[in-house]
C-alpha cells in the first residue's frame, strides 16, 4: 500500500499560473513536478517524458485528456501516466487533492520503514 505525505501548494486553483496549454510545474519538497488542468480537474505528473526527457509542461493536453510531449507527441494519460501512443513508457502521476484549506500534491514516502509512518 502506498503511503503518501502531503503538501501544500496552493491556497486555490486561482492561484495556481497556468500557461495557455494548462500546464505549469510547481517544486514539491525539493521536486519539480508538471501539473494539468483538463476539463477543470487537476493532475499531477512526472516532470518530464520518459522517452527523451523533455520537458512535460512545454507540450499539450489533447481532446481525450492526454498529456502529449513537446519532443516525439508521445501521449500520456493524465490519470494513470499509461502511454495511449503504443510506445509503452509509463509517466509517474501524483495524487492531488482539493481541500478547503488548499490545494495538496501526495509525494510516496520512501525509505526502508516509511510503512511504519
Amino acid at each position: 500500500m502506498k503511503r503518501y505525505k502531503w503538501h501544500k501548494i496552493a491556497d486555490s486553483v486561482e492561484e495556481l499560473p497556468f500557461n495557455e496549454n494548462n500546464l505549469l510545474e510547481v517544486e514539491v519538497a525539493g521536486k519539480i513536478v508538471c501539473m494539468a488542468k483538463h476539463n477543470d480537474v487537476l493532475h499531477a505528473c512526472s516532470q518530464k517524458c520518459p522517452h527523451a526527457g523533455a520537458y512535460m509542461e512545454e507540450g499539450y493536453i489533447d481532446a481525450l485528456g492526454n498529456i502529449v510531449c513537446p519532443i516525439h507527441r508521445y501521449k500520456f494519460s493524465l490519470q494513470n501516466g499509461r502511454n495511449t501512443s503504443g510506445e509503452g513508457y509509463f509517466l509517474k502521476t501524483f495524487p492531488i487533492e482539493t481541500r478547503a484549506d488548499g490545494i495538496y500534491i501526495g509525494l510516496e514516502q520512501e525509505g526502508l520503514f516509511s510503512w511504519l509512518k
